[in-house]
C-alpha cells in the first residue's frame, strides 16, 4: 500500500465514515442532555478540551520528547473521544448516554480548537525551519467536512430514517474499529522497520498518557460527586483518544511521519489499557 494512498485517501475516506457511523446514533436530544445535565458534561467537556492537553504537556516535559514528537502528542491529547470511547464507556458499564452527548459536543468544537492549537505547539516545540505549513482556514475546513459534515448527514438519515440507523449502528460501530486497526496494522506494515524505534521513542510516553488520564478522569469525577457509571464515562471520554482523528491530521494534512508515531503508539497501547480499564472497573460484578 502506498503511502500517499493510505494517507491521503484511505485515512480521510475511513475517518468519514467513521464519523458518519457516530451520526447514525446521535439525534439532538444528546446535544440537549448537555444543557439538562450540565454538570457531568461541564466536568467532561473542561478535563477533555484542558486537564488532558495538561497533562500531555507535563509528559512531553517529563520525558524530554521535542520536535515533531511532541506536537504529534499534544495533536493526540487535541483529538478526545470518538467512537472507540463510546464503546469502551458501554462495556465498562458508564452512562453511555452522557459518552453520546460529550462526543457529539467535542465533535464539533475540535474542528475550530485543532488547529489553532497544533499551531501554537509547532511554534513552542519546532524551530522556524522544521515548522509546516498550517492554513488555519483551510484545516477548520477540511476537518468540518471530514468530522462535522458526515455526523450531520448520519443525523439526518437517523431522523429520516429511523429504522435504517437503528440496524446500521452496530454493524457500523464495529466497522468503525475495523477500520482503526486496518489503518494501524497498514501504517504498521510500511513502518515495520521503524516500530522498535517508535515505541522507544514514544511508548512509555504515550502509556502514561494513557493512564494518567484515565486515573484522573474517573477519580476527579467522584472527588466531584458524580456518580459511579458517569465517573467511567468521563475516565473513558479522557483517556481513550480519538486515534484516527490525529493519524488523520499528522499523516494526511501535515504528511508528517514523525508526528503520527505517538498516534500510533497510542492507539495499539489503548486498546490493551481500555479493555484492562474495562475489566478492572468491573471486578466482582455479574457480566453483561
Amino acid at each position: 500500500m502506498e503511502a500517499s494512498l493510505l494517507s491521503q485517501v484511505i485515512l480521510p475516506l475511513s475517518l468519514f465514515i467513521i464519523m458518519w457511523g457516530l451520526g447514525l446514533s446521535l439525534t439532538l436530544q444528546d446535544f440537549k442532555r448537555v444543557l439538562h445535565q450540565p454538570k457531568a458534561a461541564v466536568i467532561g467537556i473542561v478535563c477533555q478540551m484542558l486537564m488532558l492537553p495538561i497533562v500531555g504537556f507535563a509528559i512531553i516535559q517529563l520525558f524530554n520528547l521535542s520536535g515533531e514528537l511532541a506536537v504529534g502528542l499534544m495533536l493526540l491529547t487535541f483529538c478526545p473521544g470518538g467512537v472507540t470511547s463510546n464503546m469502551y464507556s458501554y462495556l465498562a458499564r458508564g452512562d453511555t448516554a452522557l459518552s453520546i452527548s460529550l462526543t457529539a459536543v467535542v465533535s464539533v468544537l475540535t474542528p475550530f480548537t485543532i488547529p489553532l492549537l497544533t499551531l501554537l505547539m509547532m511554534q513552542n516545540f519546532m524551530s522556524e525551519a522544521q515548522q509546516f505549513d498550517l492554513p488555519i482556514g483551510t484545516t477548520m475546513m477540511q476537518l468540518l467536512v471530514i468530522t462535522v459534515l458526515p455526523v450531520g448527514l448520519g443525523m439526518a438519515i437517523h431522523h429520516k430514517w429511523p429504522l435504517f440507523s437503528a440496524k446500521a449502528e452496530k454493524p457500523i460501530k464495529i466497522v468503525s474499529v475495523v477500520f482503526l486497526f486496518l489503518i494501524i496494522a497498514g501504517i504498521i506494515a510500511k513502518e515495520w522497520t521503524n516500530m522498535a524505534s517508535f515505541f522507544l521513542q514514544t511508548g512509555f510516553a504515550t502509556l502514561c498518557l494513557n493512564l494518567a488520564t484515565l486515573g484522573l478522569g474517573y477519580y476527579i469525577a467522584l472527588l466531584l460527586k458524580l456518580n459511579k457509571p458517569q465517573a467511567k464515562t468521563i475516565a473513558i471520554e479522557v483517556g481513550i483518544q480519538n486515534g484516527t482523528l490525529a493519524l488523520m491530521i499528522a499523516g494526511s494534512i501535515l504528511q508528517s511521519t514523525l508526528m503520527t508515531v505517538p498516534a500510533i503508539t497510542y492507539s495499539l497501547i489503548m486498546f490493551a489499557t481500555g479493555g484492562g480499564f474495562c475489566i478492572l472497573i468491573n471486578r466482582n460484578k455479574p457480566s453483561l
